[in-house]
């Protein structure tokens, strides 16, 4: 089955908005500060970004530098 941006959850698509609107690769990612401020928990936190990485692969990168996770997402 071949998944795409347009099988995004409501909250998959707010999140990858949400890190498309902001910089997180200067500043780290903080899976718990996302937790916070969609008023989730940090385990949906990590689904949906597990999801993304298969339903929106060519809008999210995930990558690990300076000993923090850093995200870049375009959509």
């Amino acid at each position: 089955m071949c998944m795409g941006i347009g099988d995004l959850t409501e909250f998959e698509s707010r999140l990858l908005k949400w890190i498309s609107a902001s910089d997180f690769v200067e500043v780290a990612w903080s899976t718990k500060r996302a937790a916070d401020a969609f008023k989730v928990e940090e385990k949906e936190v990590y689904e949906a970004l597990a999801s993304l990485t298969m339903k929106a692969k060519d809008h999210i990168q995930i990558f690990y530098d300076g000993g923090s996770i850093r995200i870049v997402a375009d959509y």
